[in-house]
């Protein structure tokens, strides 16, 4: 897992083989902090089928450029564009819950 800068941003995220979940956050951001390890293990479980980076919105325009309006937000990116947003500290079953709904099947982590 990255992070991802202004200027990395199009060949990590847009230009990526592989869809992209993108974890807007901040270190000031305590459900922000309260995701990392869930967002952790998910980049390991989904190792070879998802990408996973991290966006410091304190640190980057990107936020504002995609219009991010509360952290922690987590975007999936696939094909070079937005394919789906959720905002909020989730358990890590609600976010599998919600990776399956924007993956194929033939994607999902076992």
């Amino acid at each position: 897992m990255i992070e991802v800068k202004d200027e990395t941003f199009v060949k990590e995220v847009l230009e990526a083989d592989l869809p992209v979940v993108v974890d807007f956050w901040a270190a000031w951001c305590g459900p922000c902090k309260a995701m990392e390890p869930i967002f952790k293990t998910l980049a390991e479980e989904y190792d070879g089928k998802l990408k996973f980076v991290k966006v410091n919105i304190d640190e980057t325009t990107l936020g504002v450029d995609l219009g991010v309006r509360s952290i922690p937000t987590f975007a999936m990116f696939h094909n070079g564009a937005v394919a789906a947003t959720t905002s909020g500290a989730r358990s890590k079953d609600r976010m599998k819950e919600w990776l399956a709904e924007q993956i194929q099947p033939e994607t999902s982590a076992k």
